[in-house]
């Protein structure tokens, strides 16, 4: 069964940008773009770096540290040095509220 976890207001998270949430041992990032809210793994797939810190334009965060690139809709993995996509979780908005939604596994 899903399992709705709540992560901040819309209003918290700025247009083009992204918020780190962590839950239990899992890290988190929750990107506002153009096209809406998106939640990925919070780590960079090539070395593990927080992206958090990376630049978002559009929908693409940028990692902070060697510069590849990702679509936050879909986790794919767009530009060296990175070559494996993100996991994608799916959100839900209610009240202006962002909400989490994870399967039993994922928690």
């Amino acid at each position: 069964m899903p399992v709705d976890i709540y992560v901040c207001q819309t209003e918290d998270i700025d247009e083009e940008d992204v918020r780190r949430f962590d839950h239990e041992d899992q890290t988190y990032c929750i990107y506002h773009t153009p096209d809406g809210f998106f939640a990925t793994d919070g780590f960079c797939t090539h070395e593990e770096q927080h992206l958090e810190d990376g630049f978002v334009i559009d929908n693409v965060i940028e990692c902070p540290l060697h510069q590849g690139r990702f679509d936050v809709r879909s986790g794919k993995a767009l530009s060296a040095p990175v070559c494996i996509d993100l996991n994608t979780y799916p959100l839900e908005i209610r009240d202006g509220a962002i909400y989490l939604c994870l399967s039993e596994t994922t928690t």
